[in-house]
C-alpha cells in the first residue's frame, strides 16, 4: 500500500478492515466455485436472480423515489420503476438468453443479423430480438458497432467473451457503484460477472445506502455463493479497497475527478506522478464517467405538433432525474438560419418550465448550479433550473466543457442548413464538447430522405459510444442487447468519458459504439399516412417524458409486465399510456 493511500486509509477503524478483508477472502472462494459452474447452471442462477429481483420490484422502485425526495403520487416516480427494476429485468432476460445459446452449443449470435457499416466496420442489429420489443417498442431499432476492421465473421466467433471459457477465472474485482442510478452498480457486477468471469465487491455509493437492504435480497442468488459481496463507505473505504492486492482490477461510474484521484492520488505529488506516468493504482481499471451531451436539432419543416413534441423531448434528457445523470443533455445545437428557430425556442422554453419540479437531491448540485449562474448570470431561471441561451456576444466554453450533473441546459447556434449545417454541428461536438459518452440528434423523415449518405457519413463522423437518432441515448442506457460506454481512445493519463463498455448482453469483443434509432412522431402521428411518414411506433408520447402525465402508471406497469408477463396488465398499462 503506498503511504498516499495509507493516509486516508488510516479512517478505517481494525473491524472495518477486518471485515472488508473477510468479504474478499470469500470472493476469492467464491471465484473458484464460478470457475467450476458449466454456462447451463449460471443459466439457472440467472433465471433464480431474475425471480428475486421481480419479487423485489415495488420495494426497489419505491425505496429509490423516496430517497431522491419524491413523495407518493409524484407524477416522476415512474422513472425509478424504468431505472431501477425494468433496466434490471431487462438486462437478466437478455443475458440468459445469450448464456442459453452458447450453452445449447449455439453462437452467441444465432438469429442476429450481422452485416457491414460505413467504413469498414461490421454492426450487429441488437435491437429488438423478441417479440414484445417489436410491439411494445415498435420504430426503434439499435445497433452495435465494431471497431474498424473487424469482419462479420470475427464478431460471431468472438461474440460471448469469458463464457465462452467458462473455466477461466477473472478473479476478485472492485466495482465503485454509482450514486445517480439505481440499476447501475447491479448491471455493472452482472457484467463483470458475465463478461469477465469477475466476482465482485461492489461498494455502494453513500447516496445508495437506502437500498442495499433491497439488493441483498433481490441478488441474494449472487451473495449465497460468493460471487457478490456489498459493503457501505465512503471515500476512506474506496481508498483501502483499490489499492487491496487481492482485487484484481477496479470498475468505476463517476466523475473523471474521482477516477483521477484513485490512479494518481489526491496528494500534492499527484502531478508529478502524473506527469511522470507513474500511477498509483497498479492493477486495471474501467471506467463511465459521462461528459457534455450534445443535441443536435436539423432545422427542417416541422408542423407545430412536431415542434411541441420535441421540445419536451429536449427537456426530458436534461430534467430526467434532476439532470443527475451522465448522459443528460446538456447543449442544444441549432442552426441560426432555421425559419422555426424562434418558435422552437420558444416551446422549449415552455416545455423546460413546465415541467413537473423536483428537489436537486445529488450531492453537489446545489453548488454547481450557482456555478452556472455566476458563469451565466443572464441565464433564465426557472423553478428549480436554469436555461443559457448563448448570444452572439457570449461565450459558450464553461457550458460546453463543465458537465453540471443538474437542471442546466444551454442552446447554442451554428450556421448552415441542411448538410452544411449537420457536418458543422457534428464538428462542434467534437472539437468543442467535454466527453465522448452520447450525443443525440432529431431530424424529421423528410430532411433525412433528403440528405441520404450523407447523414449516414455524418453519424459515422460523431465521436461518441452512444448515438440516438429521434431518440434519447439513455433508450440505449436501458437496452441491454447494446453497449454502454465511451467512444474508444480513453486511457489513464486522458481518461475523458471513460474506458471500456459495460451491458452489452450480446458479450460483443470489440465494440465502438451503439446507435438507436427511434420515431420521429408518436402514435397516432407515425401512421404512415399522416405528416409524409416516417418510422411507424404504437407508443403515444413515451412514458420516460417528464411532461408524459400517465408516465408513473405506465412505467410501474410495463415493469410489471416486464416480471410477471401479465397480458391483462399490459393491455391497462397500454390504456393508460394512450391517456399520457
Amino acid at each position: 500500500m503506498t503511504s498516499a493511500t495509507q493516509a486516508t486509509a488510516t479512517e478505517i477503524d481494525d473491524d472495518e478492515r477486518t471485515a472488508l478483508d473477510a468479504a474478499i477472502d470469500e470472493l476469492s472462494e467464491g471465484a473458484r466455485t464460478w470457475s467450476h459452474l458449466a454456462v447451463a447452471q449460471r443459466v439457472t442462477l440467472l433465471r433464480a436472480v431474475r425471480a428475486a429481483v421481480a419479487a423485489s420490484a415495488d420495494e426497489w422502485a419505491n425505496t429509490a423515489a423516496d430517497s431522491k425526495g419524491l413523495p407518493g403520487g409524484h407524477p416522476l416516480r415512474g422513472e425509478e420503476w424504468l431505472s431501477g427494476p425494468y433496466s434490471t429485468l431487462g438486462a437478466l432476460d437478455a443475458y440468459t438468453e445469450t448464456l442459453t445459446r452458447i450453452a445449447d452449443g449455439r453462437n452467441a449470435l444465432q438469429d442476429v443479423r450481422v452485416d457491414r457499416a460505413p467504413g469498414g466496420r461490421t454492426r450487429v442489429h441488437a435491437f429488438p430480438l423478441t417479440a414484445t420489443d417489436k410491439l411494445l417498442l415498435s420504430g426503434f431499432t439499435g445497433e452495435v458497432w465494431l471497431e474498424p476492421g473487424i469482419t462479420p465473421r470475427q464478431v460471431r466467433a468472438g461474440a460471448g467473451l469469458a463464457q465462452r471459457t467458462p473455466h477461466e477465472t477473472g478473479g476478485v474485482g472492485l466495482v465503485l457503484g454509482a450514486g445517480n442510478i439505481t440499476s447501475i452498480p447491479v448491471l455493472d457486477v452482472l457484467y463483470e460477472l458475465l463478461a469477465h468471469n469477475r466476482v465482485s465487491l461492489l461498494k455502494v455509493n453513500p447516496t445508495q445506502d437506502a437500498l442495499v437492504p433491497v439488493l441483498e435480497h433481490a441478488l441474494a442468488a449472487l451473495i449465497e455463493p460468493g460471487f457478490l459481496r456489498i459493503v457501505r463507505g465512503g471515500p476512506a473505504v474506496g481508498a483501502y479497497l483499490t489499492a487491496h492486492k487481492s482485487l484484481e482490477h477496479v470498475h468505476i461510474t463517476g466523475s473523471a475527478a474521482t477516477f483521477d484521484a484513485i490512479v494518481w492520488g489526491r496528494d500534492a505529488a499527484a502531478k508529478r506522478r502524473r506527469r511522470e506516468n507513474r500511477p498509483l493504482l497498479k492493477k486495471p481499471i474501467t471506467a463511465e464517467l459521462g461528459g457534455v451531451s450534445p443535441i443536435i436539432v436539423v432545422p427542417g419543416e416541422w408542423t407545430d405538433a412536431d415542434i411541441t413534441f420535441h421540445a419536451e423531448h429536449v427537456a426530458t434528457m436534461r430534467l430526467q432525474n434532476s439532470g443527475h445523470n451522465c448522459i443528460a443533455g446538456q447543449v442544444v445545437i441549432l442552426s441560426r438560419d432555421w425559419a422555426q428557430r424562434e418558435q422552437f425556442l420558444t416551446a422549449l422554453r415552455h416545455a423546460y418550465a413546465k415541467a413537473p419540479e423536483r428537489p436537486t437531491w445529488y450531492p453537489g448540485s446545489s453548488s454547481r448550479m450557482e456555478q452556472a449562474g455566476r458563469d451565466y448570470p443572464d441565464a433564465f431561471a426557472l423553478g428549480d433550473r436554469l436555461l443559457v441561451e448563448i448570444g452572439s456576444a457570449e461565450h459558450a466554453e464553461a457550458l460546453e466543457t463543465t458537465e453540471y450533473f443538474a437542471p442546466v441546459l444551454g442552446v447554442v447556434e451554428v450556421d448552415g442548413r441542411g448538410q452544411e449545417f449537420v457536418d458543422a454541428a457534428v464538428q462542434h461536438a467534437n472539437e468543442k464538447l467535454q466527453g465522448r459518452l452520447g450525443a443525440n440528434l432529431l431530424i424529421d423523415p423528410a430532411t433525412e430522405r433528403a440528405l441520404g449518405s450523407g447523414f449516414e457519413r455524418a453519424i459515422t463522423a460523431l465521436r461518441y459510444g452512444s448515438i440516438a437518432v429521434n431518440a434519447w441515448t439513455a433508450f440505449g442506457f436501458i437496452t441491454p442487447t447494446l453497449t454502454w460506454g465511451p467512444f474508444p481512445g480513453g486511457t489513464v493519463q486522458n481518461v475523458g468519458s471513460g474506458i471500456g463498455v459495460v451491458h452489452n448482453a450480446l458479450l460483443l469483443d470489440g465494440v465502438e459504439r451503439s446507435i438507436v434509432r427511434g420515431p420521429f412522431r408518436p402514435f397516432p402521428r407515425s401512421l404512415p399516412w399522416v405528416n409524409g411518414g416516417g418510422r411507424f411506433t404504437i407508443l403515444p408520447k413515451p412514458p420516460w417524458f417528464v411532461t408524459a402525465r400517465t408516465g408513473a402508471a405506465v412505467s410501474e406497469g410495463l415493469t410489471r409486465f416486464r416480471a410477471t408477463g401479465s397480458v391483462a396488465s399490459l393491455v391497462k398499462t397500454l390504456l393508460q399510456a394512450l391517456r399520457a
